[in-house]
């Protein structure tokens, strides 16, 4: 009797980043809304974070809602019909809803159903992590066309009276829709994580001890000099071995795209990497803040629509955040 041979799957040699799309919290917050609880001032939150004022969603409108007018315009822009899109991951740390996934819900609403779908927690490296993992099961051939998704309303879990990270966050949701390319548009992914610093940034507590009254709602935290020092010379370090793995130097770059934590941080990054001017670098931290999982897309489709004839060059884009987990990979922008 012959033994039957296990098939797997395989599918395209290469992807790329069709479309964008993008949704800010409608509520404009300057910093002199903020500085009273935290005692500080204007001009030392710009000063320290470059953050002028930053995007928040009103009361009604949660993370779903962001996530899924980021999807339509992104499914729109694309020219692929929602049916084909057979993944969809939401990258997120603020569904306050534990289950179900967003992105089921997402994948619903924008019809996609009956996509694969579901969400990943890797903070501000998350919408790195599903470029990586829509990449790879696209190549695969256990999906065809992905939609990626970063989603967050972190207003829902900030303390408005913490000095340590309060005043750097904003909502908003950042959506690509991935698919199969002739050509490569997705390098090598760098990618890990560091869970010795695990808590260094995170949330103070878990539901558990909320539920038992053993601690308040719980509400994210950084130690502000500890994230600082391993996003700069740490993260400098993933971003070269980024353009590594791509086979290109900074020269080759159009656009430098890192997670939108800090313009400090931003600003380091461009030394290190010694970017030619030519260059252009996303700094939407300035008027959204840092939304974690949504911010490289958020800076990515704002740089787009400000720089349209970057459309077809070369990005450098990296996430790091709570865990300690990063992500970096370069892409052919859309």
């Amino acid at each position: 009797m012959t033994k039957p041979t296990l098939q797997q799957s395989h599918g395209p040699a290469f992807t790329r980043i069709y479309a964008l799309g993008a949704a800010r919290g409608a509520n404009a917050v300057p910093n002199d809304d903020l500085v009273g609880p935290i005692d500080s001032s204007d001009e030392w939150i710009q000063q320290r974070t470059g953050i002028i004022t930053r995007t928040r969603a009103g009361a009604d409108v949660s993370a779903l809602d962001l996530a899924t007018d980021a999807a339509t315009e992104a499914i729109e822009r694309s020219g692929v019909a929602p049916e084909l899109i057979d993944l969809v991951i939401v990258a997120t740390i603020s569904n306050v809803q534990q289950t179900p996934s967003m992105a089921a819900v997402v994948a619903d609403r924008v019809g996609a159903n009956p996509a694969a779908a579901y969400d990943t927690n890797a903070a501000c490296a998350g919408y790195a992590y599903a470029v990586a993992q829509a990449d790879a099961l696209i190549r695969t051939g256990a999906a065809n066309y992905a939609l990626v998704i970063g989603a967050e309303k972190l207003s829902d879990v900030v303390d408005p009276t913490d000095r340590s990270i309060s005043f750097l966050l904003g909502d908003g949701a950042g959506a690509a829709v991935i698919g199969p390319s002739d050509t490569p548009g997705i390098a090598r992914t760098v990618w890990g994580s560091d869970g010795s610093k695990a808590g260094a940034v995170g949330m103070n507590g878990t539901l558990v001890e909320f539920r038992d009254g053993a601690a308040e709602w719980p509400t994210l935290r950084q130690e502000g000099q500890t994230v600082f020092r391993w996003a700069v010379w740490d993260m400098a370090k993933v971003a070269k071995q980024a353009l590594d793995a791509a086979g290109i130097t900074a020269d080759d770059l159009a656009a430098f795209i890192p997670h939108q934590a800090n313009m400090r941080i931003i600003d380091e990054f461009a030394k290190q990497l010694k970017l030619p001017e030519s260059v252009v670098i996303a700094r939407d931290i300035a008027t959204t803040g840092n939304t974690s999982a949504a911010s490289i897309p958020l800076a990515t489709h704002r740089l787009l629509e400000e720089h349209p004839e970057l459309s077809g060059g070369l990005a450098l884009q990296i996430g790091f955040g709570a865990g300690l987990v990063f992500g970096a990979q370069v892409v052919v922008l859309p």
